[in-house]
């Protein structure tokens, strides 16, 4: 006899049993109790990729750090693979007007347009292997201090009794480690026996094992409330093992959390690495990031400004575009979130011709 589990039937049958699915997650109504007709007969999938392209601010946002991506890992080339600009971030050319940036408009990009640095590397060629370097860091961080993170919050908040005191106890010991003091002896340790071309790696992964702790401890409170839902005693009852319960049931209604906080995680492990790289703790020469192009030019300010301008504006477009996707992406995965429209309230308002 084959048992299936609650995840095996239609979503409305669930409706009134899962955590966070609201009975209006798949048809929402309008002012004038009405189902909305492009609902119906979607799948959970498409559902919520129709919420995520619907948000404007994400999908500009994805557009642009696709753009920065592309732009980044294109021109410079990556992993040995040649880029399409002509200089790197290591080579010394002749000052061409004092470094001034030649760029003059979108298509008028001029021998170097993000100008030179004062021994004369090209800085554009500069910003890109540290957004780069940047990014490869911010994406190690959060795919390890998410994976880390939901694990542990998950087993944690599931389990309860001795394995929740275990880990929490556990977390609590990570949470007391100082991360700038840790990352400087790892970064001269790196250094000294590894060599400058694996600091990025083992800069990320470092620290993906020590920035997991907040999302653990949200996601522990998400299962201690989950976990009390009758679609888990439904569960239980069909045969799940804790494993299928966990990601199958329960981790699906959490994502919304997830997926939010880990892209928050993402946007301040940029911050962090550019600090730790602005006081000589993260990436170090010859190998260069953000924070370090704006620490080497730092004495330049009044003189050279656009020396911050470019590593600067850089830094806040990977930051903003990460949080406004995360944004979108958790008001589409929650079916809490309903979009607000306004025409169809006022058009709801009208009183009808007789």
């Amino acid at each position: 006899m084959t048992t299936q589990s609650p995840s095996d039937f239609p979503l409305h049958a669930q409706s009134t049993a899962t955590g966070p699915v609201h009975p209006d997650a798949d048809a929402e109504s309008s002012p004038t109790g009405e189902p909305e007709q492009e609902r119906k007969g979607l799948s959970q999938g498409q559902i919520v990729r129709k919420k995520f392209f619907d948000n404007t601010a994400a999908i500009i946002s994805l557009v642009v750090f696709v753009v920065i991506f592309l732009l980044a890992f294109t021109s410079v080339g990556f992993a040995g693979i040649p880029g399409w600009w002509k200089y790197n971030h290591t080579e010394f050319v002749p000052l061409l007007d004092g470094g001034v940036p030649t760029v003059t408009g979108p298509f008028s990009w001029g021998e170097h347009p993000f100008g030179q640095d004062s021994i004369g590397r090209d800085y554009f060629a500069m910003t890109m292997r540290g957004t780069q370097n940047s990014i490869i860091i911010m994406f190690l961080i959060g795919a390890l201090a998410g994976l880390v993170g939901v694990v542990i919050g998950a087993c944690s908040g599931y389990f309860r009794g001795w394995p929740e005191a275990v880990l929490m106890r556990f977390t609590d010991v990570i949470i007391i480690i100082p991360v700038v003091l840790a990352a400087a002896t790892l970064g001269e340790a790196v250094t000294r026996f590894v060599g400058p071309g694996g600091q990025i790696w083992l800069l990320g992964l470092f620290l993906g094992l020590v920035l997991w702790t907040g999302l653990a401890r949200l996601v522990r409170g998400e299962f201690l409330t989950l976990r009390e839902r009758e679609f888990v005693d439904a569960a239980k009852i069909a045969g799940a093992s804790n494993g299928r319960i966990i990601f199958k049931h329960i981790l699906p209604n959490a994502v919304g959390v997830i997926i939010v906080n880990t892209t928050l995680l993402m946007s301040a492990a940029i911050l962090l690495e550019t600090a730790l790289s602005y006081i000589g703790f993260g990436v170090k020469a010859p190998d260069v990031s953000l924070g370090l192009i704006i620490s080497q030019n730092q004495e330049a300010f009044q003189t050279r400004p656009w020396l911050f301008w470019f590593p600067g504006l850089f830094i806040v477009l990977i930051c903003l575009c990460i949080n406004f996707i995360g944004d979108g992406l958790r008001d589409a995965f929650d079916p809490r979130q309903k979009k607000f429209r306004a025409s169809r309230i006022k058009g709801a308002g009208k009183p009808v011709a007789a």
